[in-house]
């Protein structure tokens, strides 16, 4: 059974800083690119970052970048999201998620990889 499972959020002020850590178990780690998603209050699920199964390619939202890293550690089947400079709009509930991730839609989005149950961050002004 996959197990997908994050830390590291937590309640902080603008322009501080937090690393989100997920570990996954029960599945090959190092085949699989991951990615981070998050979900604002009352808005959908959006993605956040991503990287490739050896950590050499790497993709960001606009909003995110130059503020936040995403990395891995396959010898310890884990993926980090470094998060800087943190600001309001930035608070929701993260997710980490391996390849291929979702699947979206006219009629929502679908989950495809494995999916944790998320941490929440709160920046607050």
């Amino acid at each position: 059974q996959v197990q997908v499972n994050e830390a590291g959020g937590g309640l902080v002020q603008a322009g501080t800083y937090l690393t989100l850590s997920c570990k996954v178990s029960g599945r090959t780690f190092s085949d699989s690119a991951m990615g981070w998603f998050r979900q604002p209050p009352g808005k959908e699920r959006e993605f956040v970052s991503s990287i490739n199964w050896n950590g050499d390619n790497t993709v960001y939202i606009d909003s995110v970048k130059g503020r936040f890293t995403i990395s891995r550690d396959n010898s310890r089947d884990s993926v980090f999201l470094q998060m800087d400079n943190l600001k309001p709009e930035d608070t929701g509930d993260y997710y980490c998620a391996t390849s291929p991730f979702r699947a979206c839609s006219s009629d929502g989005c679908y989950e495809l990889g494995d999916w944790g149950q998320g941490t929440q961050v709160i920046v607050s002004s």
